[in-house]
C-alpha cells in the first residue's frame, strides 16, 4: 500500500470515529439513579428567619435519616441524584447545593455539609413557575439518568409573579417531570394579603402533577422535619411499595393530583394586582 493510501484510510478512520463520538446520545455518558430530584424551596419574604432556619434543619436531619437511607438502599440502582434550589422570585433562583449523588451515609453528609455551610437569604415575590422552570433546566445538565425526574417544591403561598403556574405544571408533565408539593400552612412567620385559606387545595389543583404526584401539608412548623422525611420516603420508594403502605397507615390520606382543578389558579396574581396598601415585598 502506497503512503498515500494508508494516510488516506488513516484520514477516514479518524473522521469516522469523530463523527461516533459526536452523535453519541449524551445519555450514554450519563450515571443511573434511581431518581433525579430537585429539592425547590420557598425562601420569599414571607418567611421568617427562623422559619428559614427551620426548614434548612428539616432537610438536614431527613437526608439522613434512617428510613431514608433505606429507601435509597432498597431502589434499583441504590443510589438517586439530589440538588437543593431556593427560590422566591422570576429571577431569584439559588442552587445551594448542585448534583450529587447520595447512596450512603457518608454521602449524604457531604450534602448535608453543603446544606449547613451558610444561612439561607430571602428575596421578594413568589413565583412557583419560575422556580418549577428552573428547576426543569436544571436536569438537562445533571449527568444522570434516573429512573424517575421529580422536583418537590415548598412554599408558604400561591404564585404571584412569572407565567401561570398551571400551565408550566402543565408542561413539564408533558416533559416526565413530576411535581409533588408541601404546602405550608403555618401563618405563624409574616402574615400577608397575599396568603391564601387552603394553599393544600391551591397545590393540589395548580401545582402538583405527573404519575403518582402527591402533596403533604404543614399545618404546624413542629410537623415540618416528620413531613419532610416522610415525603422523601414516598418518593424514594413509590405508591407500589410497603413504606407508602406504612405510611397511609399511620398518617392522614396523602392528597393525590386530581384530574379537574377545582380552585382559581390565577389566585396569587388577582391578588397582587387587586393591592391598595401593602409594600412590594411579599
Amino acid at each position: 500500500m502506497s503512503a498515500v493510501a494508508h494516510a488516506r484510510q488513516l484520514l477516514l478512520a479518524s473522521a469516522a470515529l469523530v463523527l461516533t463520538l459526536g452523535f453519541a446520545p449524551a445519555s450514554l455518558a450519563d450515571e443511573p439513579v434511581d431518581i433525579e430530584l430537585v429539592l425547590a424551596v420557598d425562601v420569599s419574604l414571607s418567611m421568617s428567619p427562623d422559619e428559614l432556619e427551620i426548614q434548612r434543619h428539616g432537610y438536614v436531619a431527613a437526608l439522613t435519616h434512617d428510613d431514608v437511607l433505606q429507601a435509597i438502599a432498597d431502589g434499583a440502582h441504590g443510589k438517586i441524584a439530589v440538588t437543593y434550589v431556593e427560590w422566591a422570585g422570576t429571577t431569584s433562583q439559588h442552587v445551594i447545593v448542585p448534583w450529587t449523588v447520595i447512596a450512603n451515609r457518608a454521602d449524604a453528609e457531604r450534602v448535608v455539609e453543603q446544606l449547613s455551610a451558610r444561612p439561607p437569604n430571602s428575596a421578594r415575590r413568589t413565583s412557583i413557575s419560575g422556580a418549577l422552570e428552573f428547576s426543569s433546566d436544571l436536569f438537562a445538565e445533571s449527568g444522570f439518568q434516573g429512573v424517575k425526574r421529580v422536583i418537590d417544591v415548598s412554599g408558604d403561598g400561591p404564585n404571584n409573579q412569572g407565567g401561570p403556574v398551571n400551565i408550566t405544571r402543565d408542561e413539564l408533565v408533558r416533559r416526565g417531570i413530576t411535581i409533588n408539593g408541601l404546602p405550608l400552612m403555618t401563618r405563624s412567620g409574616f402574615t400577608s394579603v397575599y396568603d391564601v385559606n387552603d394553599l393544600d387545595r391551591y397545590y393540589t389543583d395548580c401545582v402538583i402533577g405527573g404519575p403518582g404526584a402527591f402533596m403533604i401539608p404543614v399545618n404546624e412548623w413542629t410537623q415540618f422535619p416528620e413531613a419532610i422525611r416522610r415525603k422523601l420516603v414516598l418518593e424514594l420508594a413509590g405508591r407500589d411499595s410497603p413504606q407508602w403502605a406504612a405510611n397511609e397507615a399511620a398518617h392522614p390520606p396523602v392528597v393525590l393530583a386530581q384530574d379537574r382543578p377545582v380552585t382559581d389558579c390565577q389566585v396569587g396574581e388577582k391578588m397582587w394586582r387587586d393591592r391598595s396598601f401593602m409594600f412590594d415585598s411579599r
